[in-house]
């Protein structure tokens, strides 16, 4: 059984279980990489992080699984620009991305007040708001660094990743 650093089964492998995926040895790397990856890799990054894990998985391998997980709800692909999809486990709650569109870096946030805004537009409409896509593609103001950005609030930071 793969598990984290925390000796607990890998979240993407126990929801490859529940869906009845068979889970062989090189799957098991590939869903311990995605679980404890905090960044949106690429198929290629994926590939170098599993093989230096398991050297006798191929990047054959690491595009059929994600296209399987993907397939299965388990991954969600991402397109942040640069020609290339990103992917992050499927998530319960809705998070945005913010892109960075000179350097790609993508930062993950909430938001309480503009959830609840999508709430109330969808209910004004008729709706029961079920899932929600955000991706903001920005420049960083000239006179503001870096660490400004990260004391913004209401805004809540999930996470950084570059590309």
């Amino acid at each position: 059984m793969a598990t984290d650093s925390n000796g607990l089964q890998s979240r993407i492998e126990r929801m490859c279980m529940e869906r009845g995926l068979k889970m062989t040895g090189q799957r098991r790397v590939i869903a311990r990489v995605l679980s404890e990856s905090h960044d949106h890799p690429d198929v290629e990054e994926l590939y170098r992080r599993a093989a230096a894990l398991d050297e006798r998985i191929s990047v054959a391998t690491v595009y059929r699984t994600v296209r399987l997980l993907e397939e299965n709800g388990i991954l969600e692909r991402r397109d942040f620009g640069g020609g290339r999809a990103r992917y992050e486990a499927t998530e319960e709650g809705d998070h945005y991305h913010l892109i960075d569109v000179e350097s790609g870096q993508v930062v993950e946030f909430t938001h309480a007040e503009h959830a609840a805004l999508l709430r109330r537009i969808t209910a004004e409409l008729g709706f029961d708001l079920v899932s929600h896509r955000l991706e903001l593609f920005a420049r960083r103001l000239p006179d503001v660094s870096q660490d400004q950005t990260d004391q913004t609030a209401p805004t809540e930071r999930k996470g950084t990743s570059r590309p």
